[in-house]
């Protein structure tokens, strides 16, 4: 799902005015896009046949109905260990409540599990990215603390048909140094949504298509569009002591219809390595509607045994995904608003021994999420005439006519 040289200056000169001479228009949200060079791997039936998943890459693989895939991945014995899937049916793919995927982590024997087995559905009739991991942590007491080769599995449930696309990831958390376990979680926190100033102007955002193109944004209220069954993603910069707070708001339709949709709007957020931290989601009949939700302090304690699952999930510093979702029965594109809150005080993080920041926990430049990502705003840049974009599309047409005469 790459784009050549070519389709990129077209598709962005498409976007700009709406077509691309001689092209079809395309109809329905896009696909999620995979990560840029990730690597097509295939899960088998047989356990000892599984490829192997390394840290630090991104796989795409195929799963269809009533599939069991295995995988392998070596552990080590000091790293907590997060190898998540995401299953992201095409657009329009016809799903049901108990359609998804079930993930699970476990020894070479089969016989112990690393935790308890995860289940991802998609909860209605609504297809999405849906995002999840199995893990491995080291602490006594727990199972999968020795180094070596183990398997992890994702198993299609429900009756849906047709293919589905995944993505594989597997992220190792480097472990503390010596007598560096004595991390107090953030007590001074409110869950209550801090209230902002109703004057603040909103900026332009595109929210991507999944975690790997998801737009980076920071505090402030951010203006986007969104089509009947799709899904937006963007990512916050989340620091150890900060509480994310977000709102999603619908406005008015103007579809000029009557309709009712139960999970019109929904919001989620996953973490750093692509587990759900929470969800919520509201009922929408074309009127102005909003839904919100609220973190606790991102603290490394978070993940003592104890706290809920929402709690527990904030255990990382590093980026967090904000999926915002239409329902398909909606029968027009509606303009979208989201409201991001960081509050709380930023604190030191625990002493790692090793890079946690090269291994996709860290942020090494917050200031990115300022949204100036020009890889992401290219097509959204004010002040491009249709004359500049005809000529895009003009010079576009010429380098094809190049490629495509012989050699001298």
């Amino acid at each position: 799902m790459q784009w050549s040289r070519v389709g990129a200056v077209l598709g962005a000169a498409a976007l700009c005015v709406g077509f691309v001479p001689g092209a079809a228009v395309a109809e329905g949200p896009p696909d999620y896009r995979p990560a840029s060079g990730a690597k097509p791997i295939k899960g088998t039936e047989s356990s000892i046949d599984g490829p192997l998943i390394e840290p630090a890459a991104v796989y795409t693989d195929t799963i269809g109905p009533g599939e069991k895939k295995y995988y392998r991945v070596q552990l080590d014995d000091s790293s907590d260990a997060f190898v998540s899937t995401v299953v992201a049916p095409p657009s329009g793919t016809a799903t049901d409540f108990t359609d998804g995927v079930r993930v699970s982590l476990a020894s070479a024997d089969g016989g112990t599990k690393c935790s308890t087995d995860l289940s991802l559905a998609f909860g209605d009739e609504t297809a999405r990215p849906l995002a999840g991991y199995a893990s491995r942590r080291i602490e006594r007491g727990r199972s999968c603390q020795e180094a070596g080769e183990y398997f992890y599995t994702v198993e299609r449930v429900g009756s849906a048909s047709g293919a589905w696309p995944v993505e594989l990831t597997y992220m190792a958390e480097p472990g503390l140094k010596s007598g560096g376990d004595d991390q107090r979680e953030p007590t001074d926190w409110s869950s209550k949504a801090p209230a902002s100033p109703s004057s603040t102007s909103a900026r332009k955002a595109r929210g991507g298509t999944g975690f790997n193109d998801a737009e980076p944004v920071d505090e402030g209220v951010w203006r986007d569009d969104i089509e009947p069954g799709e899904s937006r993603f963007y990512r916050v910069p989340v620091a150890w002591g900060k509480q994310l707070f977000l709102r999603a708001q619908l406005a008015n339709s103007g579809a000029g219809s009557t309709f009712f949709s139960v999970y019109g709007l929904r919001l989620e957020l996953y973490n750093t390595a692509r587990g759900q931290v929470a969800g919520n989601a509201t009922g929408y009949t074309g009127e102005p509607t909003g839904v919100e939700l609220g973190t606790a302090p991102a603290a490394y304690a978070n993940r003592s045994t104890g706290k809920t699952d929402a709690v527990g999930a904030m255990r990382f510093q590093g980026w967090y995904y904000v999926q915002v979702t239409l329902s398909p029965e909606v029968p027009a594109a509606v303009p979208l608003t989201l409201k991001v809150d960081l509050r709380g005080t930023a604190r030191p993080g625990p002493p790692y021994d090793g890079d946690a920041a090269a291994a996709g926990f860290g942020l090494d430049d917050p200031a990115e999420a300022a949204g100036t990502d020009s890889t992401m705003r290219v097509v959204g840049i004010a002040g491009i005439g249709a004359g500049a974009v005809l000529v895009l599309v003009m010079a576009a047409w010429y380098y094809v006519g190049r490629r495509r005469s012989p050699a001298v």
